[in-house]
């Protein structure tokens, strides 16, 4: 049943849940009234902007609070670990972080609200009790689930105003704004570099300043410092394609890849062109590069030799000369190789030694 003014955005359905009639069109979150419905819609829109950093928001109040970093406003800080906040009540409830309130009691992790802990315990039951309808994966929160689907659907609700980028999660367009504002709140205590996020901060710990790999290749013992890496190395072993066409159906093994198939196959999503040769890329990271190779410009140096080169890629192969490191095994005879090349090549040679 549809009603009035909302037809096209509110759909009730009485039988799927009794007491959440209203949904909303856009994740698929239900509410029990349309008022509800109505104040949740704003987060994809967020119309409220503001005038100095053009930050956008979904309520008039979280502008105002907003505002308050740029007049210099009175911030209300965590005695214990300093962070700042415009209202008394983050405060509040950010110090439930540093007591007892909501306590794991299985590794003694603290959380804010009471919600976060229940789902953070369903980490150590194994608790997944949403599941895609899709392809039955599973998930501990509904949230989770949501975003999850969009993969699938190809659903990407939350755009950027300014270049129209478009995202699965509001907190991936969150993150984006701060590449038009020149936000970056997270400093590296090591190098003083700056970045926009706490992952690309974390990661480049990891790369720069430590030389750690924890995570190895169960078929060729290739190292790895993050898991991450580790798994979408193991695709190449696998054969898995976890990225598919909702139009043709065809899987591929990487995101950009099923990008580039998507622009090329059914013209959707919008090409990146070289204003100098004119040459089409699918990710802003290949047009940066490829123009550095217009302007002769080369970024990286080895810090041991000052050669120079365009791509970091480049750099981090060279360095592997200036390197005794060998992070790539013979799964046969246990030897040891710098480069990926060479165990490729040594294996086949070993392969038809022991006649394999």
């Amino acid at each position: 049943m549809k009603t009035g003014a909302h037809s096209k955005d509110v759909t009730e359905h009485p039988h799927d849940d009794k007491t959440r009639l209203y949904l909303c069109t856009v994740c698929n979150k239900r509410f029990k009234t349309t008022k509800c419905l109505n104040n949740h819609k704003r987060t994809h829109t967020k119309p409220f902007v503001c005038t100095v950093c053009e930050k956008r928001f979904s309520k008039s109040r979280g502008l105002n609070e907003h505002k308050r970093l740029h007049i210099g406003g009175n911030l209300y800080s965590c005695i214990q670990c300093k962070k700042q906040f415009t209202i008394e009540r983050h405060l509040r409830e950010h110090m439930n972080v540093h007591s007892d309130k909501y306590k794991c009691a299985e590794c003694g992790k603290c959380f804010m609200h009471n919600r976060a802990l229940v789902e953070h315990k369903r980490i150590h039951s194994g608790e997944k009790p949403y599941e895609c309808s899709t392809c039955k994966k599973q998930f501990r929160t509904s949230s989770s689930l949501v975003v999850h689907s969009r993969v699938h659907s190809g659903e990407k609700p939350y755009e950027c105003h300014l270049c129209k980028k478009a995202f699965s999660m509001s907190g991936n367009l969150h993150t984006h704004m701060r590449v038009h504002t020149g936000d970056k709140p997270y400093k590296c205590s090591l190098c003083n570099k700056c970045f926009i996020d706490s992952g690309n901060l974390q990661s480049h710990k990891r790369h720069v300043h430590s030389n750690r790999r924890p995570y190895d290749c169960p078929f060729c013992g290739k190292l790895f410092k993050a898991n991450v890496h580790l798994k979408y190395h193991v695709y190449t072993h696998t054969g898995a394609k976890p990225y598919s066409c909702r139009y043709c159906l065809e899987r591929f093994t990487w995101e950009v890849q099923l990008k580039k198939h998507m622009l090329k196959s059914h013209n959707e999503g919008t090409w990146l062109d070289c204003n100098i040769c004119q040459k089409k890329f699918t990710t802003s990271s290949q047009l940066k590069e490829h123009l550095l190779r217009h302007q002769g410009a080369k970024s990286y140096s080895c810090s041991e030799c000052q050669k120079c080169f365009c791509r970091i890629s480049e750099l981090k192969d060279h360095l592997l000369v200036h390197s005794n490191y060998k992070q790539f095994c013979c799964g046969l005879c246990g030897k040891y190789f710098k480069r990926k090349r060479c165990v490729v090549r040594h294996f086949k040679r070993c392969s038809r030694k022991l006649g394999f």
